[in-house]
């Protein structure tokens, strides 16, 4: 990190949403609410694939990997913003603030690499059938998963490694409330264009080479399904794609108003409303959208409960 003018920022300030006492105290028993349903479900999600053996194959093995970067993600950004919420006290020091910017970037990118494997889990499910217990056994689906995590955590690095070299001399105050780069990388005491091009095109590549990848894919499941002579097998095949392509709109929508257009087009408060969506509310509705959808995951659910009663 570099000092300016003999200067050097020690915290960060997040603005968060308000100051105002009765609306902190809302939104403070609000996230509290959606953190404990977030954390409470996705983790339900993430026993039931451990403990129920129909539920050990690839498409449910990357929907428990998917509920664990969800658990880590409100571990990473929701516990501070209830403590400032609860406390009024807003700062964090700059270590802390850089470090939630990595982890909560890891999150991220290795979301956007599980969506597309999942993605290639149903392409191999409905294209080439026969094949699917070879191509998606459990060892190679492993070895996907660690190459998706490496990469997100590995790229989350290097552009950690990118902010934390710039100089950081005042003002401090962050209008959001975690760290997240797009609102810390303005704060930089020097002339950022054109590193912020290069990050720009980095998560370009990052987000949208998955998502791609996700409707390609797709493509050639839906050509696939249409030549299906059976409706009740097109229409099978469509509902196991369905919590998937949820997932992904959900996901894409709003991630990409924060990361795939440049700084200029957007403002910190849209940025951080499309925060709230990502942060609290779509982490919270992945688990309720495998449930209620998903007749396997409703199954294993029913046999846990039967052995405790």
């Amino acid at each position: 990190m570099w000092s300016l003018n003999g200067t050097l920022v020690n915290e960060f300030i997040l603005l968060g949403f308000t100051s105002h006492p009765t609306l902190q105290r809302l939104l403070l028993a609000m996230s509290l609410a959606i953190s404990l349903v977030t954390i409470i479900g996705n983790s339900l999600i993430v026993f039931l694939i451990w403990v129920e053996p129909g539920l050990h194959t690839g498409m449910y093995f990357f929907i428990g990997n998917l509920s664990l970067l969800d658990i880590f993600f409100t571990l990473i950004t929701i516990p501070q913003m209830l403590a400032h919420l609860a406390s009024g006290t807003k700062s964090i020091s700059f270590n802390r603030c850089m470090a939630q910017l990595n982890l909560t970037l890891s999150c991220g990118m290795t979301e956007c690499f599980i969506l597309a494997c999942m993605a290639y889990d149903r392409y191999v499910a409905i294209c080439q059938p026969l094949h699917y217990p070879t191509l998606m056994r459990m060892q190679i689906c492993m070895k996907i998963a660690g190459a998706c995590w490496a990469g997100g955590f590995l790229n989350a690095a290097a552009l950690t490694t990118v902010t934390t070299s710039f100089p950081f001399c005042g003002p401090n105050q962050i209008n959001h409330f975690f760290c997240e780069e797009p609102a810390v990388l303005p704060l930089a005491c020097m002339d950022t264009y054109s590193v912020e091009i290069l990050i720009f095109a980095l998560n370009v590549v990052v987000l949208m080479l998955p998502f791609t990848f996700i409707v390609i894919s797709y493509i050639h499941i839906s050509r696939v399904v249409l030549r299906m002579c059976s409706g009740e097998g097109r229409q099978r095949a469509f509902s196991t794609c369905a919590t998937h392509l949820i997932v992904v709109t959900l996901f894409y929508s709003t991630i990409g108003f924060t990361y795939l257009q440049p700084r200029s087009n957007r403002s910190a408060d849209q940025e951080k409303r499309a925060s709230v969506f990502y942060a609290l509310v779509s982490p919270m509705l992945n688990p309720i959208i495998y449930s209620l959808r998903n007749k396997d995951v409703k199954g294993a659910l029913a046999k846990v409960l039967r052995k405790f009663r």
